[in-house]
């Protein structure tokens, strides 16, 4: 059959669980500093149900987030802690990959927020230098728009590992850009740059089929990871939210999800794994559904 790369699930959102702790806009960086042992317990999970890619806890690792809290001079220090974290439980697994995650640099699913190509360019390539040497691959996720898009790509030129795209759409609209550009205008930014795969991430599993779709004729490996949010509320969207203003879905266990992710396989994904409110129960699912379907799982 195929070889599928199994991402693990939620980062942030299962630290924020698991340490039990009040929201705050630092979000899962609160509790990595609060309780970085609980990171660990987070990648040792998913590599137990199957996982073979180590998202470190790097998302929301951008000066703009950690300046409010008067933490800018930490950045450095707590990408560090983050990739030790992963690698330690990569390395206790045995094999798998460790991925430097790096998320919008002013806000999630806030397109009209992005900074100017060269902003994004010398920001992103700040992170990747820190992280260069102890990732295996970077993955540029929650990308809604070209323009983050191209800014976010730009900041990894140079850059000798693979590097992922990962794409948010439309929660009703699979083949727009949370943005509101058609899918299909991210082609150009993908022949210039050309990351090694191109994925969607963190958005509702219900629109990913028409996105893959447009994903296909871009002749590189695709996939997918979703969320399991009800949706983005507006909430949200404000300055320095709280992952509070999201509501969980009460609809979308493991068996479900799995459901909605071999669908994506049958379009041809080669990766797939979860995003927000997607946990190790469900990433080990998808492992058992893919190797009953007799997929390699790498």
């Amino acid at each position: 059959m195929t070889e599928i790369t199994l991402l693990d699930g939620s980062i942030g959102q299962e630290l924020v669980k698991r340490s039990g702790d009040r929201a705050t806009p630092l979000w899962s960086t609160q509790v990595m500093i609060d309780h970085p042992h609980i990171v660990r317990e987070v990648h040792d999970a998913y590599y137990r149900s199957g996982a073979t890619v180590a998202s470190a806890n790097t998302y929301a690792l951008h000066l703009n987030r950690l300046e409010r809290v008067g933490l800018e001079n930490e950045l450095e220090r707590l990408v560090k802690i983050a990739l030790r974290q992963a690698c330690a439980a990569r390395d206790k697994n045995g094999n798998g990959r460790v991925a430097g995650v790096m998320g919008p640099l002013l806000a999630s699913y806030r397109p009209d927020l992005q900074p100017s190509v060269d902003t994004a360019r010398r920001q992103f390539g700040a992170l990747v230098s820190m992280m260069a040497g102890s990732v295996d691959l970077i993955i540029l996720e929650t990308v809604s728009s070209v323009l983050e898009a191209e800014g976010a790509l730009s900041g990894t030129e140079g850059f000798d590992k693979p590097v992922w795209l990962a794409l948010s759409v439309d929660d009703d609209d699979g083949t727009r850009l949370r943005s509101g550009e058609p899918l299909t205008d991210i082609r150009n930014v993908v022949d210039r740059f050309a990351p090694q795969a191109v994925l969607i991430n963190c958005s509702r599993p219900e629109v990913i089929p028409a996105a893959l779709a447009m994903l296909k004729p871009l002749g590189r490996p695709f996939g997918a990871y979703a969320n399991g949010f009800t949706r983005i509320s507006e909430g949200f969207l404000e300055v320095a939210p709280t992952v509070d203003a999201l509501d969980q879905r009460s609809d979308l266990g493991p068996e479900i999800y799995a459901d909605h992710a071999m669908s994506w396989v049958a379009q041809g994904a080669t990766i797939v794994g979860g995003c927000c409110e997607v946990g190790p129960g469900h990433i080990a699912e998808l492992y058992r559904r893919l190797r009953a379907a007799g997929h390699t799982v790498i």
